[in-house]
């Protein structure tokens, strides 16, 4: 696969991270694909949760009012690019009147305050995972991990990505492509 070539259109899918994946910011990951095109690829890790802050806090540095928004709603690391910049994926039931980009079956992504202002008042979307940082490719760059096997690709659905464990989740996902995590090999043979 060439950089110029998108006949593959990763937005709304899944990355899986292989078992050998050498990063450790990406081993065990399960990526959703928020953007995909000849200029690079963004997506936001959704099973790694950061421990040490909540929605809570991230309200109160904000100065935004909690009112009916879980204090405990756990944050995401989304990825080690801009970690300091909040990402929200949510059920499409929700649109940012500033910026929400459709991400296709029933996904959206907002990345502006707004959405956090909105889930503070009771007026958010129905399901929402939030995340801080994102996942980032160049030109091409991807394409050549997915060449070199660094990551399986899957369609999951909201229940995979809002309602499975945080641990359950990247073997849910291969699960949705069919693949028993207990075959998959961390190291390479030949026959």
């Amino acid at each position: 696969m060439t950089s110029n070539d998108l006949s593959l259109d990763l937005v709304g899918k899944c990355l899986i991270a292989m078992p050998d994946m050498p990063d450790a910011r990406f081993q065990s990951s399960v990526i959703f694909m928020c953007a995909h095109s000849a200029e690079g690829a963004m997506g936001l890790i959704v099973n790694k949760c950061v421990h040490d802050v909540k929605l809570a806090d991230l309200m109160d540095q904000l100065s935004i009012p909690k009112g009916s928004a879980r204090e405990d709603w756990p944050i995401y690391f989304g990825g080690p690019v801009e970690h300091g910049r909040g990402f929200v994926l949510h059920s499409s039931d929700y649109r940012s009147e500033l910026s929400s980009l459709d991400t296709g079956d029933g996904f959206a992504m907002t990345a502006t305050i707004d959405i956090l202002e909105d889930i503070g008042a009771g007026n958010g979307p129905e399901k929402a995972l939030i995340a801080l940082g994102y996942a980032g490719w160049g030109p091409g760059q991807l394409e050549g991990e997915l060449a070199r096997n660094g990551w399986l690709v899957a369609d999951v659905g909201h229940k995979v990505i809002f309602e499975t464990p945080d641990s359950k989740k990247w073997s849910a996902a291969l699960g949705a492509i069919g693949i028993d995590p207990a075959i998959l090999s961390s190291s390479g043979g030949s026959a």
